[in-house]
């Protein structure tokens, strides 16, 4: 007798014996029978849950392959995010707004997921822009791996001053009397902005358990499902992964997760998995929270940044040797490993350590692979193979294709990464997001990018031959996956016997519009057979979390990608379910509509939205 039946639905199954179906039946968090409607209904008991899907489309849960949950989760309800925003102008009212309402000692942030060619503007903020706007709140806005912009404020609570001494790899910009003007620069790495940001205030543990709730939920609004997580700069291991274990243990996950280890401390790396693999076991875990392995991060002497504003990186001699004793702990031990590597001169060195190790100890179907790989050759693509690896792509073109391309030119940029190829040769390759302090989290920006080959900005980075068509997208984000956290035919594809993930999008997939494809966002989304989220006419099902913590977090304003500019809420608003209220509020998002929102004197939500008989905002 199934848990749960969703029926009248037009499912994208992805299982090749049964493509298409109308109705899935779902028992102990996997698929038990998927087919046509009077077949499954038929299964039905008095016990089963049933849900009319009212001829929407259906997709399996889409799964990103590198993105920082864990770390991000800690902090998601103290960022202002500018994802999605078309203009400067909008981007600044909101920062506005949200200075307006953030209490002492605490910042307002904005860290990553944007790129200035997402505005109209097509710049970024001034600092004098910054400091008319917020002079006593510190503000710190991260932009892709190539700066970070702080206003007065900031600086006086940071105590960067003219004694401040030049960072490695990085630069304090300053003005002719030599004090810090605000700018900090990646030359060539990000050290400089992540220890910066390192510097602010954190959340205490209760709320970083509810930030990361929201982060999930988000994640589900976007329709994604399973993640796997590779770790990240300033995140300790076992120290930064406590309120993650403590939501799994709880049972509050709703996205799957598998995490990879990532070593924080440079010529310390050996060290670092050497204790790791006496005290942990490669999978332990379960099918919600499960250890994946090593990396991003190997070793640091093998970390090439891809700010492309800069030259390409030299990694230094010792970086073959640094290597070579970090993968032999880890073949020895059957940890598979991810390596970022972003330039074809760093992934041919690490090839070279790679067959060294492999013709001493085989890897015997290891599933190692490299991150990024934006200019990899087809003479690499073909050693990869050759050794058994991966590669996993993300959209990091999408944020900074306009910098490749003015530092390396048009044609290069036409097969940057080249995903094409990788797929034709035979590598296993899959799709994800690095988000978030580079691009954003949004699977729909990855799966338009590698559909249509354009940037957020507009630009045209790739001929139509080297893009792919929207079932090979979605492979990319689905099935493809799998392999990357070694649980092939465990999920991926709406079939019988695999996890019961799933989406409802709010249009179709298949058939909207290539300007459509990023504004998709999920109607219902499922995880291991439970409704995880909820909207739209399928509302009645949703289990919100708790409101967002504190109470003055950007995610009660303005929720996650462009969520308080939907074009389509303004045109349309929709009364939320039990709430009373008809001014265009969304139900447990608690974001509304710019069209009322900017009507909101600051500070002052409660009073406002109370003033309208809105019963759903909770603060």
């Amino acid at each position: 007798m199934p848990d749960l039946i969703l029926h009248g639905g037009k499912f994208t199954t992805l299982d090749r014996g049964r493509p298409t179906a109308t109705a899935v039946a779902i028992g102990d968090g996997r698929f038990t029978h998927v087919g046509e409607d009077r077949d499954i209904l038929a299964l039905a008991g008095p016990s089963t849950q049933v849900i009319d899907l009212q001829g929407r489309s259906v997709l399996p849960g889409l799964c990103d392959n590198h993105t920082h949950v864990i770390r991000g989760g800690l902090n998601y309800n103290m960022e202002l995010r500018w994802d999605g925003v078309r203009s400067l102008a909008d981007a600044m009212a909101m920062l506005k707004r949200q200075v307006a309402v953030t209490p002492p000692p605490q910042w307002v942030r904005v860290v990553g997921g944007f790129s200035e060619h997402q505005f109209a503007e097509k710049r970024l903020p001034t600092l004098e822009e910054l400091n008319a706007v917020a002079p006593d709140t510190p503000v710190f806005i991260l932009h892709l791996y190539d700066r970070a912009l702080l206003n007065a404020a900031a600086l006086r609570v940071i105590g960067y001053n003219r004694d401040t001494p030049e960072p490695a790899g990085g630069q304090i910009l300053r003005d002719g009397e030599g004090n810090p003007t605000g700018l900090l620069l990646a030359k060539p790495n990000a050290n400089i902005l992540y220890s910066t940001l390192a510097k602010g205030p954190k959340l205490p543990f209760d709320y970083q358990l509810n930030s990361t709730r929201h982060f999930m939920r988000e994640l589900n609004r976007l329709g994604v499902t399973s993640v796997i997580d590779a770790g990240g700069g300033f995140q300790n291991y076992p120290e930064d992964y406590e309120v993650i274990r403590t939501l799994a243990r709880d049972g509050q996950l709703t996205v799957r997760l598998a995490y990879n280890l990532f070593t924080q401390k440079p010529k310390q790396e050996k060290d670092d998995f050497l204790r790791w693999t006496a005290g942990s076991k490669y999978r332990q875990g379960d099918d919600y929270f499960r250890h994946n392995g090593a990396g991003e991060m190997l070793v640091f002497s093998a970390a090439d940044f891809e700010d492309f504003r800069e030259p390409r990186p030299d990694m230094p001699a010792e970086m073959e040797g640094d290597l070579e004793g970090v993968v032999r702990i880890l073949v020895q031990n059957r940890w598979p490993w991810r390596m970022h590597a972003t330039y074809d001169e760093t992934i041919r060195r690490a090839l070279d350590v790679f067959e060294k190790i492999n013709r001493e100890m085989p890897f015997d179907g290891l599933h190692w692979f490299f991150d990024h790989a934006e200019t990899i050759s087809p003479e690499s693509i073909d050693r990869v193979a050759a050794l058994g690896g991966g590669i996993a792509v993300q959209h990091r073109m999408a944020y900074q294709g306009e910098y490749f391309v003015e530092r390396y030119g048009a044609k290069a940029a036409e097969a940057t990464p080249p995903v094409k190829r990788i797929l034709e040769s035979g590598v296993k390759t899959s799709a994800g997001t690095d988000a978030t302090r580079v691009a954003s989290y949004n699977p729909w920006v990855s799966l338009s990018w590698l559909t249509t080959g354009r940037t957020i900005g507009g630009t045209s980075l790739y001929p139509r031959r080297n893009c792919l068509d929207r079932e090979q997208a979605l492979r990319m984000w689905t099935e493809n996956v799998a392999w990357f956290s070694n649980e092939e035919g465990n999920k991926g594809r709406i079939k019988p016997g695999q996890l019961a993930d799933l989406i409802v999008p709010d249009r179709d997939f298949f058939a909207c519009s290539e300007d459509e494809i990023t504004g998709i966002t999920s109607l219902l989304t499922v995880v291991g057979g439970k409704v995880v989220y909820a909207a739209g006419e399928f509302v009645a099902h949703d289990v919100p979390p708790p409101p967002a913590m504190p109470e003055w977090s950007p995610v009660r304003r303005y929720g996650g990608y462009a969520a308080w500019a939907d074009p389509s809420a303004a045109r349309t608003p929709v009364a939320a379910s039990g709430c009373g209220c008809s001014h265009g509020c969304r139900v447990h998002g608690h974001d509304h509509i710019a069209a009322w929102d900017s009507q909101v004197p600051a500070g002052d939500l409660k009073s406002f939205w109370g003033s309208l008989g809105c019963a759903c905002w909770a603060v």
